[in-house]
């Protein structure tokens, strides 16, 4: 464990001795989630302390694409985007038999015209640097093992163990929980996820490829097929160029209504067999081994808050159910829950600071609330089926009109109020939607 300041050169790896602690908040997980609400909460004067289990640099299996709207989250965090590392995207490339269609990035007045790629190798380490830099306290090394409460079962601090095994209490009126999929902070309270919601499967590996990885498109594949088989994958393949001579290459599936889950690294060697020998996806090209994570999607956690504890990014179930994206969403949903906390702490501990704190889920329904709950329709009924195949076919790819609505909307891109006809019809088809109720304990 190590405590990181701002005038530190890095978060580190030297081991010290685990000591109790205070502060006016403490987020466990230094992940997107993490870093990106403890970066506003200290921006606003709070004293923030995070806890990280593992050290940085370090893996993480991710796509490393990232879309416009986590491009803006980035830029409202005040992260030098012009760096080197950052490779830019200027669309979607959608591939599915012959056919293949590219797509640009919208030009909204609410997001830039652009997507990045970068590894999250150090893009978590970057992140954690820009929030200890603003102020934040970090403790690397320090794995939350669960919540201390008092005697009316509200949550005061978290328990924590170092890597050597000691032992230590960390106490705050006020705790985000964005310790990831595994969401051990929040199982210790009893929260258990949505079992209707689904959870899919992410598998990635890196390519040595100098013809795709100078690319400015994110390739998605919609014709993967399952091994042995003419069903299709439900979900997508994808190939992203990380400009420094890598592409990531993957799959995200949920489980198919009639085979279960499927077996991804079958899947993904029986589909770049297909590539071309030109673009280098072969085991020799290869650095790692394929790698896999769980994709908590569509709200699949609740409540979002309950007894002074906040969950944030994977922890409450927020990645996209359209797309499988998670990076942008723990980014603009780390910026929420700090906003509501530094809110809160303006105010005396009791009924008022605790109504104040009640309206971060209803703020996250707010946003994407409708959105979600059209998404977890269409991946019960169509994606899981026949994934990504079943939507970005020939009657959506002859039709730019149609291809354009459709990227829109998958990738939940438009402004508000509407500026064009394609934001019109996303924005009334998520209108139409019945809005999700918010659940309280």
């Amino acid at each position: 464990m190590r405590v990181v300041t701002s005038d530190s050169s890095s978060p580190g790896d030297r081991g010290a001795s685990a000591v109790d602690t205070e502060a006016d908040v403490i987020v466990v997980g230094a992940g997107p989630a993490g870093s990106s609400a403890a970066y506003h909460l200290a921006a606003s004067g709070v004293d923030v302390l995070v806890l990280e289990k593992s050290h940085f640099p370090r893996e993480k299996v991710c796509g490393d694409g990232l879309t416009p709207r986590a491009v803006r989250q980035l830029i409202r965090m005040g992260i030098d985007i012009d760096q080197p590392g950052w490779m830019r995207s200027r669309g979607m490339r959608w591939m599915t038999g012959e056919r293949r269609i590219q797509i640009d990035w919208p030009d909204l007045g609410r997001y830039p015209s652009f997507g990045l790629s970068r590894s999250r190798h150090d893009f978590d380490d970057l992140l954690a640097r820009h929030a200890v830099a603003a102020g934040a306290r970090l403790l690397t090394g320090m794995k939350a093992t669960g919540p201390v409460t008092d005697r009316g079962g509200r949550v005061t601090g978290v328990t924590a163990v170092n890597d050597k095994g000691e032992s230590a209490v960390h106490r705050a009126p006020i705790v985000i929980a964005a310790d990831g999929a595994s969401a051990r902070l929040a199982l210790a309270m009893g929260l258990e996820r949505d079992n209707k919601r689904q959870i899919a499967t992410a598998a990635r590996r890196y390519y040595r490829s100098p013809t795709k990885s100078p690319g400015d498109y994110l390739e998605l594949w919609a014709d993967v097929r399952l091994p042995r088989s003419e069903q299709y994958l439900p979900g997508y393949g994808w190939i992203f160029p990380m400009g420094d001579g890598r592409v990531n290459v993957g799959l995200g599936s949920v489980a198919h209504r009639r085979y279960g889950r499927p077996d991804l690294k079958t899947t993904l060697d029986q589909w770049l067999a297909r590539t071309p020998d030109s673009w280098g996806l072969r085991e020799g090209n290869a650095e790692g081994p394929l790698r896999s994570a769980a994709l908590p999607m569509g709200f699949n956690r609740h409540p979002l808050y309950a007894r002074g504890v906040l969950l944030v990014g994977d922890s409450g179930g927020m990645v996209s159910p359209w797309n499988g994206e998670g990076i942008g969403q723990a980014l603009e949903a780390g910026e929420v829950a700090a906003e509501t906390v530094a809110l809160a702490l303006a105010r005396p501990a009791g009924p008022g600071r605790e109504r104040v704190l009640r309206l971060y889920p209803a703020e996250m329904n707010r946003r994407w609330g409708r959105y979600y709950r059209l998404g977890n329709l269409t991946l019960d009924v169509l994606l899981s089926r026949s994934g990504f195949h079943s939507v970005l076919n020939h009657r959506v790819m002859d039709f730019p009109f149609v291809s354009h609505t459709l990227a829109r909307l998958l990738a939940n891109l438009t402004d508000e109020p509407s500026r064009d006809a394609i934001d019109h019809l996303v924005n009334g088809m998520v209108r139409l939607v019945p809005t999700p109720s918010v659940r309280r304990r």
